[in-house]
């Protein structure tokens, strides 16, 4: 008897869980926003374990947000017939990880540098490369236990709107509350949901929401402006500044060594963004001075007219349809230097 209730219990608990998340699942699908995976150490993991496939198959890219956004993978490989492996980091330098794929031995491939002053130049390297070297060490240490919760996790995600976390998490949910803090307490700026989405592949990409609402714009360019007050050092000049040159040659000459090859891309900003960086790392000063020292090449979206002219919903990073002609165009430019095994046709 006492059974009896306690299996319709459960079959009752079970019915009102599986429509409280059906619910909460409906609730933002009803709100616009798509399937999105995690940005997680356990997906960037996987990724960085796809970066031994030969010169001829593949390129590994890294940077910050920018190429994350800017890079269109599925028009990447469509076109080259090269598979891109985004190890791009959020608001990340990406000199770490050029440092790791310069002491991986094993890496022989063809590697895309994305440079973002502010961060790459970043004389507080603490914050900006925390990122990078917690990835790093995932990969390194990463147990079969969390491979195998990776895996289900994104068997899990590539099917369920509400498990992106940095969007529709407790955390996420309760900064949307606005809660005040107390006086003289700094809380990191709050992002639009709609800003950043993210593909299985590691791509990110803005809403059609975030697209066509220029409140929402708005709301990320005021983010972008408190977090560019927060640093007050001076940009890296002078022995400094020699010495990331000096650094990044290294770790260049080793990759090429093995039969590797390297290329640095400046990704377009505009609005307030490109007025900062212009004014801070002048690019004679900065970008050109580093592809002289370092004896590599490098494209600047400034130095064509095909990406010169793009503008930035928040400044910083490309709206979707400006993305696919951005990576035709960049695809174009790789190929007139020789990137490819083979020549490719763009249309």
């Amino acid at each position: 008897m006492h059974d009896k209730k306690f299996l319709k219990a459960g079959w009752l608990a079970l019915v009102l869980l599986l429509a409280l998340v059906a619910s909460w699942e409906w609730y933002w699908r009803s709100k616009g926003f798509p399937v999105a995976f995690n940005d997680d150490n356990a997906l960037w993991a996987k990724k960085r374990s796809e970066v031994y496939a030969s010169p001829a198959s593949s390129t590994v890219f890294i940077g910050s947000s920018r190429i994350k956004f800017d890079l269109d993978i599925p028009t990447w490989e469509a076109v080259t017939g090269e598979k891109a492996v985004q190890l791009a980091m959020v608001g990340t330098s990406p000199r770490p990880l050029l440092q790791d794929l310069a002491n991986d031995e094993k890496f022989k491939g063809k590697l895309i540098v994305d440079v973002t002053e502010p961060l790459f130049f970043m004389r507080n390297t603490a914050r900006s490369e925390k990122s990078a070297r917690e990835g790093i060490n995932y990969y390194k240490k990463q147990t079969p236990s969390q491979r195998a919760s990776g895996v289900l996790d994104r068997q899990l995600e590539s099917r369920l709107v509400f498990l992106e976390e940095n969007a529709f998490g407790l955390n996420s949910l309760l900064n949307y509350m606005q809660i005040p803090n107390r006086q003289g307490v700094f809380s990191f700026p709050v992002f639009p949901r709609e800003f950043e989405m993210m593909t299985g592949e590691r791509q990110a990409f803005m809403t059609d929401k975030f697209l066509h609402d220029t409140a929402l714009q708005h709301w990320q360019t005021r983010n972008w402006t408190i977090l560019g007050a927060l640093d007050k050092t001076p940009a890296i000049k002078g022995d400094s500044l020699i010495a990331v040159f000096k650094e990044l040659k290294t770790a260049i000459d080793k990759i090429t060594a093995r039969g590797g090859k390297v290329m640095f891309v400046r990704t377009p900003s505009s609005g307030g963004y490109i007025e900062t960086e212009n004014a801070v790392f002048p690019k004679q000063d900065y970008w050109d001075a580093m592809l002289t020292y370092t004896q590599t090449d490098g494209i600047h979206f400034t130095d064509h007219p095909e990406t010169a002219h793009f503008v930035c919903p928040e400044w910083s990073h490309l709206a979707t349809p400006d993305v696919l002609i951005y990576t035709k165009e960049f695809i174009k430019e790789l190929n007139q230097k020789g990137w490819f095994s083979k020549p490719v046709t763009v249309k």
